[in-house]
């Protein structure tokens, strides 16, 4: 009987096979996953970008950084070392000799397969003469030979190879173990039980325990938790943090202690340089004794925070180290927004302490926005343009234009500004206009409702509420051309207003024939009339470009309303005179006319009804494709002179009772803007009915001066009472006697089924 048989490849072929696998499923996905992406994208990314960011600190260092990196050609050196290595194991395999193949008697005699008895004798004589040992031949040829002849000619031989391709019956069936026998050979067992104890009970333990080690110490969003505790100690031992409280708290972080974060260093030289710059900022409270702000690396990063604010200059010593405190930040930041977030929620819930204030996480917000640009927050946000220095304000900030904002540059006349920043060469402008343009401009549309509700529109106290604003993004340079056009075209604006004035005094001319009849209605109708509509004002920007022209469109816009409404006027006359014919119809046409309006009523009530549904729909099918849709949150890269990285434009979105100083929702960080984006923001109605003035705030983690508050007005009616008898459990008494009985008749008739089987 066939059995079987386990042994180690002692020529090594094996061996290869494993080893060629191996090596495979490695330098494979590494190649995919490594192989540095094409520099030349990035290098054109950099240069489409150089107009705008050009001057921008992050940009020169990732210039340099492209240009100065060897870690891409380590890659590829590697890669093409495993490929190397792969391909050769690959050949090797290719060339060794085949083991395991099907035997084939015919092949050894060099017959075709099908050959007659009389050819393989024949040929076996030919061979036998030729590879014989006696006649000075190969033995181990003649062998084979001689058993590929016996195949052929031997009955059982024959019937053997036919049925298990081998002459000599079925045999032991083998498996090779791809592993070289002197693994397990005697003389080097002690060197093989050596390497493994060394790998699987000394290197594994060690390597999986320094990364639990460090993975624990750190949050989701790669914050330590020490820092997330010291923000929430601080939040809420002082609930009111005015900005020099909180820039204290930020540098007193532990990712800035050398003994939590290796990438933080203390030099030997901070003793002389650190001091010099605090004599240079003044007072920044160096003798306060509460730990840990009196530590030297607090000291030290709020130092050199407070010297990047003041767009200082530092020795080149502390340049990498100011670097390394403001990248930092950011995260900081909004980790102690979330702290602040927290907080406040628990205060709502649980009470028995004072939540952070609103002033306080907006002062968060504000000091993210600083330390991107790189101001202070008593500067002009026109400082973050390039080629503004403090002395060119005046030009700004002068009676003639009073400009002291990024809108207020971007609303004036093409000419007004070249003229005010004359200062400035044709050069510079074009570059200052340029960065203008790059910056956000952005609107909000907001919608409150309450969500699974059957009156969506009316808010009730405890509903939950749903605010969705709508953001959509533009660039200031779309402001510039609207600009354009405004200013281009008044003779265009001019000849409209004239052609809307000359059909409203039509209109005025044959309202006025009919105006005799039926003046009292006219009077109350128009009384109404006015105190539904309201005058449009015109555009602002119109009215900056041409004054006239503005003032010629509010004239003709109230001519027009003034006319329809005197159109109306005698509508309602019209069918005030009618009103004795329709007294005189019979009761029975009434009535048909009210079923028909009942009928009329009940459609619209129906249509109205499959809007909603419709809606409601779209929305939970519009947010089940936003959780499942995975957006990048590369955006827009910001302008920012003095930011050592690259930082894409994100917002926080918000809203807050700024009477009470409260946050109503908690801030959403909106990372995906790039054109438009849909964020829902849910809070619980107030408890109380009434009317609530809320506000919907936007503001920007990266510019100063964007920020956008929108009022939010709320009107909270009573929610309605439960009803405790409802009409689906109106059962008549005629149907619960009509069940008694059947019950009564059903346990009769049982009964009698009882007494039958009896």
């Amino acid at each position: 009987m066939a059995g079987q048989q386990f042994q180690y490849d002692d020529s090594g072929n094996t061996f290869f096979y494993f080893l060629t696998s191996f090596v495979g499923l490695i330098v494979i996905p590494a190649t995919y996953y490594l192989w540095p992406r094409d520099q030349n994208a990035e290098q054109l990314r950099l240069k489409s970008l150089r107009r705008v960011h050009g001057r921008c600190l992050w940009y020169r260092l990732r210039l340099m950084k492209s240009q100065q990196s060897i870690v891409p050609t380590l890659k590829k050196a590697a890669l093409l070392f495993g490929w190397a290595v792969f391909l050769l194991l690959a050949y090797k395999v290719s060339k060794l000799d085949r083991e395991y193949q099907e035997y084939n008697p015919y092949e050894v005699l060099n017959l075709d397969p099908g050959a007659s008895l009389s050819e393989i004798k024949k040929q076996y004589r030919v061979l036998s003469l030729k590879f014989h040992p006696d006649k000075g031949g190969d033995q181990d040829t003649f062998m084979r030979i001689a058993k590929a002849y016996n195949a052929l000619t031997n009955e059982q031989s024959r019937q053997n190879w036919e049925m298990y391709g081998n002459p000599d019956g079925p045999g032991a069936t083998s498996f090779g173990i791809a592993l070289p026998a002197w693994i397990v050979d005697q003389k080097n067992s002690m060197l093989v039980l050596l390497v493994y104890g060394l790998a699987f009970m000394v290197i594994l333990p060690v390597v999986v325990g320094t990364w639990w080690y460090r993975s624990i110490r750190y949050s989701g969003d790669q914050i330590l938790i020490n820092t997330t505790q010291l923000f929430m100690h601080f939040m809420y031992k002082t609930p009111n943090m005015n900005m020099k409280r909180l820039g204290m708290v930020l540098t007193a972080a532990f990712e800035f202690d050398p003994r939590s974060n290796k990438e933080a260093t203390i030099r030997p030289t901070d003793n002389i340089v650190v001091p010099q710059l605090i004599r240079e900022l003044g007072n920044i409270n160096v003798k306060k004794k509460e730990p840990p702000f009196c530590y030297p690396y607090s000291l030290k990063a709020r130092v050199l925070v407070l010297a990047h604010l003041a767009r200082m200059d530092v020795s080149e010593e502390l340049e990498e180290d100011q670097r390394f405190v403001v990248r930092k930040s950011p995260a900081l930041l909004q980790e102690m927004i979330n702290v602040g977030c927290q907080l406040t929620m628990m205060a709502n819930s649980r009470g028995g302490f004072h939540a952070p204030r609103l002033g306080t996480i907006e002062n968060c917000m504000r000091l993210t926005q600083m330390i991107v640009q790189g101001l202070q927050e008593s500067k002009s946000p026109l400082l973050q343009l390039p080629h503004f220095e403090e002395e060119h304000l005046r030009y700004c900030n002068s009676k003639k234009y009073k400009v002291r904002s990024l809108q207020d540059l971007v609303s004036m006349k093409d000419s007004d500004r070249r003229s005010m920043l004359r200062f400035l060469g044709e050069e510079k402008y074009e570059e200052v206009m340029a960065v203008l343009g790059s910056f956000p401009h952005l609107t909000m549309d907001i919608k409150l409702q309450v969500l699974d509700d059957e009156d969506s529109n009316n808010i009730t106290a405890g509903s939950i509420v749903t605010v969705t604003v709508t953001l959509t993004r533009k660039r200031m340079a779309d402001m510039f051309e609207k600009e354009q056009d405004t200013t281009q075209c008044p003779g265009e604006e001019a000849a409209a207003a004239t052609e809307e004035t000359a059909d409203s005094s039509k209109a005025k001319t044959k309202v006025w024939q009919n105006k005799s009849k039926g003046a009292k209605k006219t009077a109350k109708s128009k009384k109404k009339k006015l105190t539904k509509k309201k005058a449009t004002p015109a555009p602002a920007k119109s009215k900056q470009a041409n004054g006239n022209v503005a003032g010629n469109e509010v004239a003709a816009a109230a001519s027009t309303a003034a006319a329809k409404e005197e159109e109306d006027d005698a509508s309602d006359k019209g069918s005030e005179s009618d009103e004795g014919e329709v007294n005189k119809d019979s009761a029975s046409e009434r009535d048909d006319d009210s079923d028909k309006q009942s009928d009329t009523e009940v459609d619209e009530m129906a249509g109205d009804d499959e809007e909603e549904w419709e809606a409601l729909q779209q929305s939970i099918q519009r947010r089940e494709r936003a959780l499942l849709e995975t957006k990048s949150k590369v955006t827009h890269p910001v302008y920012s002179l003095y930011f050592p990285e690259e930082k894409q434009e994100w917002w926080w979105l918000y809203i807050a009772d700024r009477r009470d100083q409260t946050l109503v929702s908690v801030p959403y960080h909106v990372c995906t803007l790039k054109d438009t984006e849909e964020v829902e923001l849910k809070f619980p109605a107030p408890s109380k009915t009434g009317n609530y003035q809320y506000s919907v705030i936007l503001r920007s983690d990266s510019f100063m001066g964007l920020d956008q508050i929108k009022p939010l007005k709320l009107e909270v009616h009573e929610a309605k009472a439960m009803l405790d008898n409802h009409p689906q459990w109106d059962i008549p008494d005629t149907e619960e006697e009509d069940e008694e009985q059947e019950d009564s008749d059903g346990i009769e008739e049982s009964e009698e089924d009882d007494e039958d089987n009896d």
